[in-house]
Order: structure tokens, then C-alpha cells, then sequence
């Protein structure tokens, strides 16, 4: 055996994939990276302020301060204080002379408005765990598995193809039977390539991601909603007048009718209410650009991947419409692209055919290998020359 065919099955024994043990669908993201960071953002966010709430209130006591008579002892000025929080309620005159009341709930209902707010934006994740996750993962394991299978079928078959041309004491043989293979796509294994084109034609995958990307801008609309109707209302009132004038004190002649009080948290709401608002703002164009994201193909991936025999998608133009389960798990397997053993091998291999002078006898990664492993990837000249002069 010759030093170079020596070094030809070194280099395609290193070409293929180790076998992977243990579980695998540990180490897959079944979440985009966009999709993790607006689930972080939106569901951590809320929570973040409520614990600024509860943590304000806790250290500065009681979030309001009435101005009670002088008469007042210390508990009677602390059961003000308890009954116009409870009651949280401003008394204000109109033009007649009549009093009108406003409820302030808004204050008191902060901490547990945020924690609904987060719980609904953790909704659509959830929706997405137990609608999509379980298929999606199925799906990935298998087509992860099928692209470096198929790539080291195709490694396999030029280390055969190279023990066969070494066997071969008549070259013609070997190129007759090679070039009968390609005519008669002996070096496809059309099963995935069926497997992703059936996936085109299925919508549950894309229906949950678009109903969970659906559900967080309506909740983000019901946020500004809340805000605006109720939070708006009451943003800049820093005081307000209480009665305690009900039930036994209703006829004592010593309490005044309205006592002045002041919102000591009204800080705290402006700025949580502002924070909402400037941070759902921000997530809106997120959340939009992974919805179109969906309205085009990854083709950088799908290109690398042309150079298998079994994935010609882009080269038969079997593309159609991008709104499926096939563009979805396209997203998935950029995501999950360190789970791709294949992938770095092949993006070389890409890079080395673009910079190869031979760039017409090279389609897919038999025929690189093949010319790396010092075969011609098609019959040499002198050989179909001598095939015409033998036959004129």
C-alpha cells in the first residue's frame, strides 16, 4: 500500500463523526435565543419590580401619611393611617358643592398587578412547553441524527471507493461504475430529505409558535390598556382626602370630615409604571421580528447542508411558501448548531469548494472527499480519450 492511499484513509478516518452516547435531549435549546431572552425579560421583569414594592413597603412602614388632628393620641393618628389605606379612597367637591369620591386602588393593587402580569406573560411558555416542545424535540433528535448519519455515510463511501479503486487493476471499471452510481443517485439516502419535504405540508409547529408570539403582543396591549386607563388616572396625585367618618365615628362632632393624606410610595408607582411601559415597548419589535422571521428561509443553512446527496431542497427548488413546521425546525437546527457535528465539517468543506479550481465537478461532499483522497472526482481525460480511440 502506497504512502498516499495511507494518508487518503487517515484523512477520511478523521473525517468521520464520533458516535454520540448518553441522552441528547439535554444538551438541545428547544427555545430561541430571542424567544428565551423576551420569556426572561417579560416574566423576570414584573417580578423584579413587585419585590421593589413589597420591599419598599416593608422598610418605610406604611405607604401613606395622614396629617391628623393635634388632639389625636398616637393610635388614633395610626388607625387614620390603617382605615384611609384600607379605604383608599379620595373625597373631593365638585362645582355644586356635592363631594365625589375616586378610589386610588390602583396603589394599593401594584405589588399583585405585577404578579398577574407576570403570570400572564409566562402563559404563551407554557403554552409552547406542552404544545410544541415534545414534537419539536422528537423532530430535532431525529434530523440532527439523520444529518451526521447521511455525512458519514458519505465519508464511508469514498473510504469504500478508494479501497475499490485500489483493488481495481482495470481503471476503467471503476470509473464505469462510479459514473453508473451518480446516473442512478446510488449516494442518496432520500429518507430525510422526504422526512423535511412532508414537514412543509405540516402547521402545528408554526401555529404554536405564531399563537404564543400572538398572545404575549396581546397581553403587551392589554399592559398599555391597564396603564393608560387606570395608572394614568392617578399618576400624579401625591395626596388625597379620606373620611373615617363612618360606622360608630360617623357622629362624633371631633372628627374632622376629610383628612389630608399623602402617597409617601408615589415614587415607587411612577417609576414602576414607567419601567413598564419603556420596557414592553422595547419588547414589542422583538417579539415582531421573530414572527418575520418566519416569512423567509435560512438558506445559509440549508446551502451548507446541499453538499450531503440526501439534501437537495435549494437545488431542486423544492421551497414553497415559509410559513410551515419545516421553517420553524430550520430555526431550531441554527439554534441548536453545536448539537451539529456536521455542520463544522461541512461550512469547510464549503469554504475549500468555493476556493477549488474545479468547481463544476464538485456538487456534494463525495466528490470533495473524493478529491481530497487523491481520486479524480470524474473520469480523467486520458481515459475518455482512450475510450473514443478505441471506439471511433
Amino acid at each position: 500500500m502506497s504512502l498516499a492511499h495511507t494518508a487518503a484513509e487517515y484523512m477520511l478516518s478523521d473525517a468521520l463523526l464520533p458516535d454520540r452516547k448518553g441522552p441528547r435531549l439535554k444538551g438541545l435549546r428547544l427555545e430561541l435565543p430571542l424567544d428565551r431572552m423576551v420569556k426572561f425579560v417579560a416574566v423576570g421583569f414584573p417580578l423584579l419590580l413587585m419585590s421593589l414594592a413589597f420591599a419598599q413597603e416593608f422598610s418605610s412602614g406604611s405607604p401613606i401619611s395622614c396629617f391628623s388632628p393635634s388632639n389625636f393620641s398616637i393610635r388614633q393618628a395610626a388607625y387614620v393611617d390603617s382605615s384611609c389605606w384600607d379605604s383608599l379612597v379620595h373625597h373631593e367637591q365638585d362645582e355644586s358643592g356635592q363631594f365625589k369620591t375616586k378610589s386610588l386602588w390602583p396603589h394599593k393593587a401594584l405589588p399583585y398587578s405585577l404578579l398577574a402580569l407576570a403570570v400572564a406573560m409566562y402563559l404563551p411558555v407554557l403554552l409552547w412547553q406542552y404544545a410544541a416542545v415534545p414534537a419539536l424535540s422528537s423532530d430535532l433528535l431525529f434530523i440532527i441524527s439523520e444529518l451526521d448519519k447521511s455525512y458519514n455515510r458519505a465519508i464511508r463511501l469514498v473510504q469504500h471507493m478508494l479501497k475499490i479503486r485500489q483493488n481495481t487493476s482495470d481503471p476503467h471499471v471503476f470509473w464505469d461504475e462510479l459514473e453508473k452510481a451518480r446516473k442512478e443517485r446510488y449516494f442518496e439516502f432520500p429518507l430525510l430529505e422526504r422526512y423535511l419535504a412532508r414537514k412543509q405540508r405540516s402547521h402545528s409547529l408554526v401555529a404554536a409558535y405564531l399563537l404564543r408570539n400572538s398572545l404575549l403582543l396581546l397581553f403587551t396591549s392589554a399592559i398599555y390598556l391597564y396603564l393608560g386607563h387606570f395608572h394614568l388616572d392617578v399618576f400624579f396625585q401625591e395626596e388625597f382626602s379620606c373620611s373615617i367618618k363612618t360606622g360608630l365615628l360617623r357622629d362624633e362632632t371631633y372628627i374632622p370630615d376629610l383628612i389630608t393624606c399623602r402617597l409617601t410610595s408615589l415614587s415607587i408607582f411612577q417609576m414602576v409604571s414607567l419601567a413598564s411601559v419603556a420596557l414592553y415597548t422595547l419588547l414589542v419589535p422583538v417579539i415582531i421580528y421573530s414572527l418575520t422571521r418566519l416569512c423567509r428561509w435560512d438558506k445559509g443553512l440549508l446551502s451548507i447542508y446541499e453538499m450531503l446527496p440526501a439534501f437537495d431542497l435549494l437545488s431542486r427548488k423544492m421551497l414553497g411558501c415559509p410559513i410551515n413546521d419545516l421553517n420553524v425546525i430550520l430555526l431550531f437546527l441554527r439554534a441548536n448548531v453545536s448539537e451539529l457535528i456536521s455542520f463544522s465539517w461541512l461550512s469547510v468543506l464549503c469554504a475549500l469548494k468555493d476556493t477549488t479550481t474545479q468547481k463544476h465537478n464538485i456538487d456534494t461532499v463525495v466528490d470533495f472527499m473524493t478529491l481530497l483522497a487523491g481520486l479524480e472526482p470524474s473520469k480523467p481525460k486520458h481515459l475518455t480519450h482512450g475510450m473514443c480511440d478505441e471506439n471511433p
